[in-house]
């Protein structure tokens, strides 16, 4: 059980870094069962070409696996959420109830850099405080041998020299690089390796930019992602700072186009 002040200080680095992680968030048996379900999953899918730098990528709503359910409604990970203020974060509600199966399968190619915010238009942009964030319960122990996570601290409120230079992620053009791009898979000194434990829980803000190693070992590295989104518009009952006046005079009625390229929000 973590401290009120480890709590804190786990909040701060989420606020100030984009990411943090909840280690030992899955017991033994609970971990036990997720692998099985899991490989039991992947064995029945066939990794789609686009695919190829992510892994196995395979949805699975709530409503259809009870295991997973149990997972997005899994007690020690909403209290640890509650306990460090992001209590109001829920199950994306512009999707059903459901996960990502992602993988880094043995000899897998690198993921490619890139942030998972879709709204740079809208001045939330600027919030200070997570808006939208992935909770990714680790499978297996990570390391640069299998292709850990790799981020840009702070790089979800701040521009770096990659945001200038990338492909806009996924479906928009990142999927279909080369394998050899020297921008989407370069190294940068800005850069830190993630490595976690099975069972941990790793929040990551949308917007930092983000990516993975190759995985050189001859097993897979799994984890089950799932998004969650806090209320639009609300300030964070824990939040005593500075509000950007872009978002205490954002129009709760209008609409912002989305886009996943960083715009005039994000500033140096």
């Amino acid at each position: 059980m973590l401290t009120a002040d480890a709590l804190r200080a786990k909040r701060e680095k989420m606020l100030r870094d984009g990411y943090v992680l909840i280690e030992n968030i899955l017991p033994g048996d609970f971990l036990a069962e997720l692998r099985a379900e899991t490989e039991r999953l992947i064995a029945a899918h066939e990794e789609a070409p686009e695919h190829r730098f992510q892994g196995q990528h395979i949805k699975v709503a709530a409503k259809e696996n009870a295991l997973i359910k149990k997972l997005l409604t899994w007690a020690p990970a909403y209290q640890a959420l509650e306990d460090m203020g992001f209590g109001d974060f829920q199950p994306d509600r512009d999707r059903p109830a459901e996960v990502i199966i992602l993988t880094k399968e043995p000899g897998g190619p690198p993921l490619y850099w890139h942030q998972d915010w879709m709204w740079w238009n809208d001045p939330l942009s600027l919030s200070p405080w997570p808006e939208f964030m992935s909770l990714s319960y680790y499978l297996t122990d990570t390391a640069v041998e299998n292709g850990c996570l790799k981020v840009i601290p702070g790089s979800h409120r701040k521009r770096f020299p990659l945001h200038d230079q990338l492909i806009p992620a996924h479906e928009q053009g990142a999927r279909f690089v080369a394998d050899d791009d020297p921008v989407m898979f370069r190294d940068v000194p800005e850069q830190a390796h993630v490595e976690v434990k099975a069972g941990d829980l790793a929040l990551m803000d949308a917007r930092i930019l983000h990516a993975a190693g190759k995985n050189v070992t001859d097993q897979r590295r799994t984890l089950v992602l799932s998004w969650h989104r806090r209320p639009t518009g609300t300030i964070p009952d824990y939040w005593n700072g500075e509000i950007p006046q872009a978002i205490i005079e954002r129009d709760p009625n209008a609409e912002f186009k989305g886009s996943r390229i960083p715009g005039a929000y994000l500033q140096p």
